[in-house]
């Protein structure tokens, strides 16, 4: 009998039962999470604390994730020319894919025109907190958006989440 190899040289599949699968038991967990919430709403309200500390958690790992990711796998680049092709196909893939979302989401809000059959009152709006958010969305430029890339320090860019930041200092680290 000749022995079964694995010719891209990673570990053989792994083998077992059904249930054992990653994406079966995400599923048996969004129905169980579907079925909790559904006939027994206090427990689900009760198990949101374990939710919100699940969150926080890949929360937590996003950007020391993306940072080793990126710089170990341009570290593996023995080529700075293939690097330049790599780094320009991923430009143009996250700007293609933000384009579509940006499209989707336009069109979905105009379908759907969310908040449409709401009766609001709107002396019931707090007018301050509504100012805020037109001032921020006014203040955003692309010369802004282009700084707000660079991160002030390289701390502050993991403490407060922000992916470009960090995508940023390991492309340049």
């Amino acid at each position: 009998m000749i022995p079964q190899t694995n010719p891209a040289g990673g570990a053989p599949p792994r083998q077992g039962p059904w249930y054992t699968h990653l994406y079966v038991q995400v599923l048996v967990a969004i129905v169980a999470g579907a079925l909790i919430g559904h006939f027994w709403p206090k427990f689900g309200a009760d198990l949101k604390p374990l939710g919100d500390a699940f969150i926080k958690l890949v929360k937590m790992v996003i950007a020391p994730v993306i940072f080793l990711t990126v710089v170990t796998g341009i570290a593996g680049m023995r080529d700075l020319g293939r690097f330049g092709r790599v780094a320009l196909k991923a430009f143009a893939y996250f700007l293609t894919f933000s384009t579509l979302a940006l499209i989707v989401g336009l069109i979905v809000a105009n379908v759907v025109q969310p908040g449409s059959g709401m009766n609001v009152d709107p002396a019931s709006l707090h007018s301050d907190k509504i100012a805020d958010y037109a001032a921020k969305a006014h203040e955003t430029t692309i010369v802004g958006f282009l700084l707000h890339i660079i991160p002030a320090t390289v701390a502050g860019a993991f403490a407060e989440g922000e992916i470009l930041q960090v995508l940023f200092f390991s492309v340049t680290f």
